[in-house]
């Protein structure tokens, strides 16, 4: 695809969050198809029976039960012994990692800005549901800063919970994706190998369970398997793999309106490698025939493993992403 020109960063919160968008969200929860329990009380019931404060219902009691949970009330009237089952409460976590790699700072509308805006709407509706959110932006230059994480370019908000931490999960995304004077479509740098470098250091540092959206366009050069296998066999994670592509990307006839056309030299963003090649109709068939394999490939792959690929084009409207698409995948309600 074409680096397009004349984009500039963000570089206030509120060209993150839509404050169209916010009273919307304000409806939406975390939810999961898959029940974990937190470390702490959160503000959603879950499947399971635990010693919450909410009554559910009663079952005969065993030896060995927990004498507290008898409910005497009953005994007196029936004189049979029932123990009182309550709602679990549980703590639901969210964990959002952002591919800032060079191939991202690419497209139009321009995929790391859209990676980013969604990031902060999901951070948005875990914190003012009074969930555990954490962030995690990988793939940028690495610089001295020590949260870099090494080669990885990984930098990573620990968790946080409330409605006032809002701000704070702006200002990290910001700060992390574009730090310094770095602008979207500068192609900053080889990123090769940071993917699987940085999904495996995730998966080690995962503190609890809860909901992982990873946030990328997954045209990894060295593969994006060993990454997604190290995020499956942490467990503990629903996993929803966003991948963002741009129009161009995924109708190369878009970007032959553009001027990609005829002879060109094509140079890769991230490896800095170029290649001269003859745009024709019959490449351009063939190109997109291989991306829909690719997606499709890697379809099966998160399928396989327990997670759900969604495939976002970047000028995909967020309210119809946020509200349609993440909806029906089970990852809000």
């Amino acid at each position: 695809m074409l680096i397009p020109a004349g984009h500039a960063r963000p570089t206030t919160v509120d060209q993150l969050l839509d404050t169209r968008l916010l009273a919307r969200l304000e409806r939406l929860d975390l939810a999961s198809r898959k029940i974990f329990a937190g470390k702490l009380q959160g503000e959603r019931r879950s499947k399971r029976r635990g010693q919450s404060v909410e009554f559910d219902d009663y079952r005969t009691y065993t030896p060995g039960d927990d004498l507290r949970f008898i409910d005497w009330n009953v005994y007196a009237r029936f004189e049979r012994l029932f123990i009182k089952l309550f709602l679990e409460e549980e703590d639901l976590a969210l964990h959002v990692a952002v591919d800032a790699s060079a191939s991202m700072e690419t497209g139009a509308p321009n995929k790391l800005l859209f990676a980013a805006k969604l990031a902060a709407a999901l951070g948005y509706v875990g914190l003012v549901r009074n969930n555990r959110v954490g962030m995690t932006v990988f793939g940028t230059p690495v610089t001295e800063d020590s949260h870099s994480g090494g080669s990885a370019g990984l930098k990573r908000l620990p968790d946080c919970r409330g409605r006032n931490k809002i701000t704070r999960a702006a200002t990290f995304l910001l700060e992390s994706i574009w730090p310094d004077s770095r602008t979207i479509g500068s192609g900053a740098g080889d990123q090769a190998g940071q993917f699987d470098e940085a999904l495996t250091r995730i998966a080690k540092m995962r503190v609890g369970k809860g909901v992982f959206v990873l946030i990328s366009d997954f045209l990894v050069p060295q593969g994006y398997e060993r990454g997604l296998r190290s995020l499956a066999a942490a467990g503990g994670y629903d996993t929803f793999a966003v991948q963002v592509l741009s129009p161009g990307e995924l109708d190369p006839s878009i970007e032959s309106d553009r001027g990609l056309s005829g002879d060109v030299r094509l140079s890769d963003v991230e490896s800095g490698r170029t290649a001269e090649v003859t745009i024709t109709p019959a490449l351009l068939r063939t190109y997109r025939d291989r991306l829909h394999q690719y997606i499709d490939d890697l379809h099966t792959f998160c399928a396989a493993r327990g997670m759900t690929h969604v495939l976002a084009p970047s000028d995909t409207d967020h309210d119809a992403l946020v509200f349609d698409t993440l909806r029906r995948t089970g990852m809000l309600g």
